[in-house]
């Protein structure tokens, strides 16, 4: 099946051709450890796991990885606060990410690199970047030389000189250019480490690119993340990598959509940043997986008590054909196992998400198909076959969304209810039915 996917790099839809035949290398930028994750670090999280298993069931090989950057001065500034060290406060909110994630029933990732155990693959990275002439000592703090480089920029689409005159670069005398940043800070505050160029830490844009060579080499398939790391983390990270070993770092840059609350973007500069473990509290992680999903990954998603009622809305309607197809199978006696020859297809669905991943039109089949489902149930005599087929189908689909659902297994009072709630319709005895009705609805039956 041919894969087509919008490429920041190059800025076009580009049929996907990996680098090595059935086998995928992907690496999504994770969260900064400093406090508890927003629904905005869940996005990415949400959309490239969706992505793998997409990929997982063409049976690509995929390897995973998304890091955790564990060593900042939001970092080593909390910790002081707190009087902890930087590697409690980090392992506090990396649980506490990773717990979130399980919430959302994202699959682990296969590595989640830490900065502060990359470290002296980290400094032996600059150190070749200096010795190549890429990048330069100056004042305590080495510098990557943006010059050095053709197309600087070329990933977020900036004009440089604009930018420059717009005056949203910070001026530093010690640059040679405005753009130059630094790959090594020199300082005692908090956490650091020995290096040719004294004790310091790295830059947040070295570390990414560094974690990403060590696993994977000079070049991988996919490079995702939020949109907002368009400029400049993922632009200097290129850079980076065309001075080290001469490539654009991943073939393929993929980026999601921010985040809008209500209209207004997600921003802790303004104070309207929603707490991924507070929705999930109030909500629950499968209406947060759902939202994040409801849009196509490129675009701004924007949350709003509308949007989370219309989506509870149809989760339950999804809950609802699983579990009405799982009563009438165990009401009747019948096993899955029995209707092994009914082979699902869901190669409609596939195409779609073959598309750049438009998952509206996914959804709108994943939705055609219950209709089906409650059209056969309705029908006075039941399909069987054609039953399990559209069940299996459905939750092919919810599989590879992700989507997890509890299904209702009987026992044996609840079949008898059931089954009594039934003939009392059928024989029009409506006390009856009314009676063992408010029974089952207590029960989560009806």
């Amino acid at each position: 099946m041919e894969i087509k996917l919008f490429n920041s790099l190059s800025n076009k839809i580009e049929v996907f051709k990996p680098i090595k035949p059935n086998r995928v290398s992907i690496y999504v930028c994770g969260p900064t450890v400093y406090n508890s994750p927003h629904i905005g670090n869940c996005r990415p999280a949400v959309v490239f796991d969706m992505f793998r298993r997409f990929l997982t069931y063409l049976n690509y090989d995929v390897t995973y990885v998304s890091n955790f950057t564990d060593v900042d001065d939001k970092i080593i500034n909390k910790a002081a606060e707190l009087n902890i060290s930087e590697k409690q406060l980090a392992d506090h909110y990396i649980e506490e990410y990773l717990n979130i994630l399980d919430s959302l029933n994202c699959i682990r990732a296969n590595y989640n690199p830490r900065v502060t155990e990359t470290m002296d693959q980290i400094i032996d990275y600059i150190k070749t970047l200096v010795d190549k002439g890429h990048a330069y000592y100056k004042n305590d703090n080495v510098y990557f030389r943006v010059d050095s480089i053709k197309d600087y920029g070329k990933l977020s689409n900036i004009n440089l000189d604009d930018l420059i005159a717009g005056s949203r670069i910070e001026e530093n005398k010690d640059k040679e250019n405005p753009f130059d940043f630094v790959l090594w800070k020199k300082t005692n505050k908090g956490i650091t480490w020995p290096s040719p160029w004294g004790e310091g830490r790295p830059g947040w844009h070295t570390e990414c690119v560094v974690m990403i060579h060590n696993i994977f080499g000079d070049l991988i398939d996919i490079h995702g993340g939020g949109f907002d790391l368009k400029f400049p983390h993922h632009e200097n990270e290129i850079a980076q990598c065309r001075a080290y070993c001469g490539t654009n770092l991943a073939n393929y840059w993929m980026h999601n959509g921010f985040i809008n609350l209500d209209n207004q973007k997600m921003s802790k500069s303004i104070g309207n940043v929603l707490r991924a473990k507070d929705f999930i509290e109030q909500h629950g992680g499968l209406l947060l997986r759902y939202t994040l999903l409801n849009c196509h990954y490129r675009a701004p998603l924007n949350i709003t008590e509308e949007v989370l009622a219309s989506n509870k809305k149809e989760i339950d309607k999804i809950s609802r054909a699983l579990n009405d197809v799982a009563k009438f199978l165990q009401l009747n006696h019948v096993n899955n196992n029995m209707f092994d020859n009914q082979q699902p297809n869901i190669d409609d669905f596939l195409e779609t998400l073959a598309d750049d991943l438009n998952i509206s039109n996914a959804l709108t089949i994943l939705f055609n198909k219950i209709k089906e489902i409650n059209l056969s149930l309705r029908s006075k005599n039941v399909d069987l076959n054609t039953l399990i087929r559209l069940d299996k189908e459905l939750k092919l689909m919810l599989e590879i969304l992700g989507l997890k659902f509890d299904i209702i297994c009987l026992t044996e009072e609840d079949i008898n209810l059931l089954n009594e709630y039934n003939l009392a319709r059928a024989s029009k005895d409506f006390n009856k039915s009314d009676y063992i009705r408010n029974i089952l609805i207590e029960r989560n039956l009806l």
